[in-house]
Formats: structure tokens, C-alpha cells, sequence
């Protein structure tokens, strides 16, 4: 067993140097950042887009001069009450007979997008819409009642409520079905990402040979243990790096911040009040042991595919499937972080390869911690097991050691002399 293991950590060793003491693996570190930078030039021209096309739309008040100042103050009122992204767009009054009455000629307007115009007596409006039950309209029906119910209450005070805050002593069902969804989306991500990057480590090395002096060496076991811990290194080293300069990046805008802004972002918000059912310090871990074995199982895999591949087109289609397959884990977990304790859930949790995700979205929602470590076991028994079939496929196939193989090359050499003259 020593020397089993001495082995397979001398291949860690000897895969993770050859990756991570190459010029390229730094293109690859900072890939992230072409990434992110790609994506938030991308955000910004949407946003942009959508402002703009935000801020040429308009709904119309055609009204007398007496309510203009009431229709605005409705419209300001309501528009306060209202979240932010369910608020109309911008309210344009106008006094009627100072400009051209005609609501059609002004829903044709150039320039403006015009969703509905009121025009008329608040008491009987008449409202244009582009379509017909539409919220614009609706709400320029609002304002007009609103104006009317303020005219007829006359001298009555307003409403001076009291507002109070409910503390529920805990996190939210809701928030905490949230977590576990983030959970599962980063590990499937981060996984996805990096353990693709083993597919092609037995390729190239069955190519030039070395993968035959390699199980000439040691046992295929070790050999194929050490690749695949020698990747989790490189995806541990990856992530910790990332990890590193976000923490940095915090510290340094924390540290350009105001003073008086700063005392306010630290008061207990909400959403930073919020913590997994298993509290945050247990979450985070098994967080990362189940990024761990999600990785050891989908980069077996990948490793066991890169063995029976000769060529790169030959592992492009044979990690397809395992790529869809995985995706089809990930909606299968996802389905199952967003309603815990059914039987899609454990379904979920029991199935080895949706396993890690969905034992990630459990942490968030159960406080039970003794599940977890019986769902490590489970899963680390899947990765030996995925590695022993992967070195006998290997073997079979390609050292064409095993014994199905034998029988089938006896079987085409005994086909092979056989001749009509024997037939006969």
C-alpha cells in the first residue's frame, strides 16, 4: 500500500509540475479576467441599449391647467410606493389647448416611444393605448381616480403611519433555497471548467508512448489516481489564486472607501444576515470537499475517455456526451435545491454524479451535518470505482492485456487462416 501510494503522488507530482511550470499555464490563471472583461463589456452595452430605449419611452396627460400640479403629485406618489423595476415610464403632462389636442397624432409622434395618452376630464378621461388592458393605460387610469378620491377627501389629514421592522430571528426558506442554487451553479461551473482539462493528459501520453513505460513502472491504478490528483491540485491552486485576489481586491476597496460610508455598509443588512441552515463556516467547507469529489468523479470520467481516445477529434465526441450528461446533473440538482426534502431531492442526493451538487444544496436548507459525511464515503466510493473500470477499459483496449481482448484477437487470427481449402 506504501508504495501504491508513493506511486500515485510521484504522478501528481510529475503532471502537476509538467502543467503548472509552463508559460501557458499563466494564460490560463488569467483567463477569468478575458472572461469577466468580455462579459462586462457585453453588460454595459445591454444596459446602455436597454437605458435608452427605457428613456424614449412615455406615457401622455393631456389635462387642464388646474391638475397639472395634482397629477404630478399623484404621479409621484404612486411612482414612490411602486418597486423600481416595476415603475412606468416617464409621465409627460401637457396642458390642454396650449398644444395640439389630437391623441392619436400624439401616440405618432416621432422621437418617442408613446405608450397610452390620456386626454379629457379627470372625471371621464379618454385613453389612447398602443394595446388594448395595457399597464400604461391602467395607470394613467389610476392617476385620474387618484386625483379625484385627494379632491374629495378635501381637508383630511394624510395617513401618518408608524413602520416597524419583523425580525424573524432567521433566514428565509426562500434565501436559503437561493444558497443552495448558487452552490450547485458554482461548483457545476468551476467544475465544467477545469476537469475537462484531464480528457487530454492520456491522449497525448498514449501517443508518444509514455503512458507504456509509465504502466510498465507502476500499477495503471497509480497511474491514473496521480493524474487525476495532480489536476485537483492544479484546480485547488487555480481557485485559491482567484480566491486571494478577491480577498485582496476587498481589502483595498475597503480600504478607499469613505469612513461615514463605510460605518453605514457596516450595520447588519438583510441579505448579509442571512446564513445556510448549517451556519456559514460548515457551509463553505463542505462546500469545497463536495467541489473536490464532484471533481474526482467527472475527471475520472473524463480521464477514462482521454484513455480509450487516440485522437483529438476521437475525445471531442466522446466528451460530448459526457458533457451533456453532466449538464443534464446539473438541472437535475438545481431542480432539486429548489424543493428540498422530496423525492426528486433524494433522488438527487443518492445518484452519484448529481451527488456532490445536490448534498451542496441540502447544506443550505437541513442543519443535519452526519448526512454529509455519509455522502462523502458514498462518492469516494464512486471515484474508485469509475477509476478501477477506467484502468480495465484501458487495459482491455489499448495495452490489450485483458482477457476479453485476448479472446477477441484469437477469435480474428483463427478467422484469418482459416482458408477455402479447409472448408473444403
Amino acid at each position: 500500500m506504501n508504495a501504491f501510494l508513493k506511486n500515485m503522488f510521484v504522478i501528481a507530482r510529475r503532471d502537476f509540475l509538467a502543467i503548472v511550470a509552463t508559460p501557458t499555464f499563466l494564460l490560463f490563471l488569467l483567463a477569468p479576467l478575458f472572461m469577466i472583461g468580455m462579459g462586462a463589456v457585453g453588460g454595459i452595452g445591454a444596459s446602455q441599449l436597454a437605458d435608452s430605449a427605457r428613456g424614449k419611452g412615455r406615457i401622455v396627460a393631456i389635462v387642464a391647467a388646474g391638475d397639472v400640479e395634482d397629477l404630478r403629485a399623484a404621479d409621484d406618489r404612486l411612482r414612490e410606493a411602486l418597486p423600481r423595476g416595476e415603475r412606468p415610464v416617464t409621465l409627460e403632462i401637457r396642458v390642454a389647448g396650449a398644444t395640439p389636442a389630437d391623441p392619436f397624432a400624439i401616440a405618432q409622434e416621432k422621437g418617442a416611444d408613446t405608450y397610452a395618452v390620456l386626454s379629457g376630464p379627470l372625471g371621464k378621461p379618454q385613453i389612447v393605448e398602443r394595446e388594448a388592458g395595457s399597464s400604461a393605460g391602467r395607470y394613467l387610469a389610476l392617476l385620474a381616480s387618484d386625483v379625484l378620491r385627494d379632491r374629495a377627501a378635501g381637508s383630511v389629514a394624510p395617513a401618518a403611519p408608524q413602520f416597524q421592522s419583523i425580525r424573524s430571528g432567521g433566514t428565509s426558506i426562500a434565501a436559503q433555497q437561493s444558497m443552495g442554487f448558487a452552490a450547485v451553479f458554482v461548483i457545476f461551473l468551476v467544475t465544467l471548467l477545469l476537469a475537462g482539462q484531464t480528457v487530454g493528459s492520456l491522449a497525448e501520453e498514449k501517443g508518444n508512448k509514455v503512458i507504456e513505460i509509465l504502466a510498465a513502472a507502476v500499477p495503471l491504478e497509480s497511474v491514473f489516481l496521480g493524474k487525476l490528483l495532480g489536476m485537483l491540485g492544479v484546480a485547488i491552486l487555480f481557485l485559491s489564486f482567484w480566491g486571494v485576489v478577491a480577498v485582496a481586491g476587498g481589502f483595498v476597496a475597503t480600504a478607499q472607501m469613505d469612513p461615514a460610508a463605510l460605518a453605514a455598509a457596516s450595520k447588519p443588512a438583510a441579505a448579509l444576515a442571512a446564513a445556510p441552515a448549517s451556519g456559514w463556516g460548515f457551509f463553505l467547507g463542505i462546500g469545497v470537499a463536495y467541489f473536490i469529489m464532484a471533481f474526482l468523479l467527472l475527471g475520472s470520467v473524463f480521464l477514462g475517455v482521454g484513455a480509450q481516445a487516440s485522437t483529438v477529434r476521437e475525445i471531442q465526441m466522446l466528451s460530448l456526451p459526457i458533457t451533456i450528461f453532466q449538464v443534464g446533473m446539473f438541472s437535475l440538482s438545481a431542480a432539486a435545491a429548489s424543493a428540498p426534502g422530496t423525492g426528486l431531492a433524494h433522488f438527487a442526493q443518492i445518484f452519484p454524479f448529481s451527488s456532490p451538487f445536490a448534498m451542496a444544496a441540502r447544506a443550505a436548507t437541513d442543519g443535519d451535518k452526519a448526512v454529509h459525511l455519509l455522502a462523502l464515503g458514498w462518492q469516494a466510493i464512486w471515484v474508485a470505482l469509475v477509476v478501477w473500470l477506467s484502468v480495465r477499459l484501458f487495459r482491455a483496449g489499448v495495452l490489450s492485456s485483458g482477457a476479453s481482448w485476448k479472446f477477441w484477437q484469437r477469435t480474428r487470427r483463427a478467422a484469418a487462416t482459416v482458408t477455402p481449402d479447409a472448408l473444403d
